[in-house]
């Protein structure tokens, strides 16, 4: 049974950890589904004792990226293993949605030991069992899937055909809209034991001086809320996770 959350500051990471948390999976700009984090922000969640993989992706929108884009990628692989984290999280695509299996073995060749998470661009793939066997082959050990659908209760039927597919060669982690609430069904409708979770919540910023309508560009989100991750929730999802595996 495994509970990763996904965060993208200290703060979060440590309210994760000291709540549950088997893994972090570190990012940057978790609200627009994760950018890169800086190597700072990986060493100051590293102290905290906790398995850390990083994301990694360049920027925001499609998984077809530039060769600029992929060497970034490269030597943001290259520092992750010089500063020890537990693994990276990757994804590629080609113009015509399948794995890009040339520059992810690159990537995942400049990885070397570290532990290898295939991340949802495995959900907007053309065909999933394809995408599977190409993640098996390129040495992948986790794939994080909705099951190519919004949610991972929406794509639970998938998860289980992806689950028999595997056979044991990789583990498949749901994640997108798992919460308290979902997780049970999850539980009841697929065969997984790993699972992945922001438990995000709302906090008012602490300015007391507020320049109202002048917006930085997150039309989601007010300049003055901040999000980070709910320890209650982590200790209650944990909770359940140990109680249904036990």
């Amino acid at each position: 049974m495994l509970l990763e959350v996904c965060v993208d500051s200290y703060e979060s990471a440590k309210i994760a950890a000291e709540h549950g948390a088997d893994r972090l999976e570190l990012c940057a700009n978790l609200l627009i589904g994760g950018t890169s984090p800086s190597p700072f922000l990986i060493e100051a969640v590293q102290s905290l004792g906790v398995p850390v993989r990083v994301l990694l992706r360049p920027r925001f929108g499609d998984f077809l990226y530039t060769p600029m884009e992929l060497e970034l990628l490269r030597r943001e692989v290259e520092s992750c293993r010089s500063l020890g984290v537990d693994g990276v999280v990757l994804g590629v695509l080609t113009a015509d949605g399948r794995l890009d299996r040339e520059a992810l073995a690159a990537l995942l060749d400049a990885a070397g030991p570290l532990h290898k998470t295939l991340h949802r661009a495995f959900d907007v793939c053309r065909d999933p069992f394809e995408g599977l066997e190409d993640a098996v082959a390129l040495g992948f050990d986790t794939i994080l899937t909705s099951g190519q659908r919004a949610t991972a209760v929406e794509g639970a039927d998938l998860l289980r055909q992806l689950h028999t597919a595997a056979a044991g060669r990789i583990t498949l982690m749901a994640g997108s809209g798992v919460n308290l609430q979902t997780l049970p069904r999850l539980l009841a409708e697929t065969p997984l034991n790993a699972f992945h979770l922001s438990a995000k919540t709302t906090v008012d910023s602490p300015m007391v001086f507020r320049r109202e309508g002048v917006p930085m560009g997150l039309p989601m989100a007010g300049e003055y809320e901040r999000f980070y991750a709910d320890g209650a929730v982590i200790a209650q999802v944990k909770a359940l996770l140990c109680r249904s595996f036990s």
